[in-house]
């Protein structure tokens, strides 16, 4: 838990992550921190989408129109933290020699956009309106 507490103050004071290792080759930082943008894009693009279920499918019955965009936009909002927390991660480890973090994130992702475009294929094809 104080490692948890630790890594989210790096998230305020990013300076502090040189206080730790040697400072890598320029071009990882940048590579990391586009990574970073990327992970950032898609968690607004998650989060555009969560408004669009709701704000463009009002003849969708409410709760699936409530389930798929608080699905889609919990997902932008873990996006976006663990972008951050990777960022981090990853710059430390590439200050201390360490192998890259792996991370299960991405897979997670990956399962729960699906699981709502299956929903969303299901809602479309039966018609359901509310």
């Amino acid at each position: 838990m104080i490692e948890f507490v630790r890594s989210v103050r790096l998230w305020f004071a990013p300076e502090r992550v040189r206080d730790d290792g040697d400072t890598p080759d320029y071009r990882f930082s940048l590579a990391n921190e586009r990574t970073f943008l990327a992970w950032l894009r898609t968690a607004l693009a998650l989060i555009g989408g969560g408004f669009a279920v709701d704000q463009f499918l009002p003849d969708l019955r409410w709760a699936w129109r409530a389930g798929l965009a608080l699905a889609l936009l919990a997902a932008g909002a873990l996006c976006a933290l663990r972008a951050v927390s990777h960022w981090v991660r990853c710059e430390q480890a590439m200050r201390r020699g360490e192998d890259l973090p792996v991370s299960r994130f991405p897979a997670l992702l990956s399962v729960v956009v699906a699981l709502v475009a299956v929903a969303m294929v299901v809602v479309v094809l039966a018609g359901w309106a509310g």
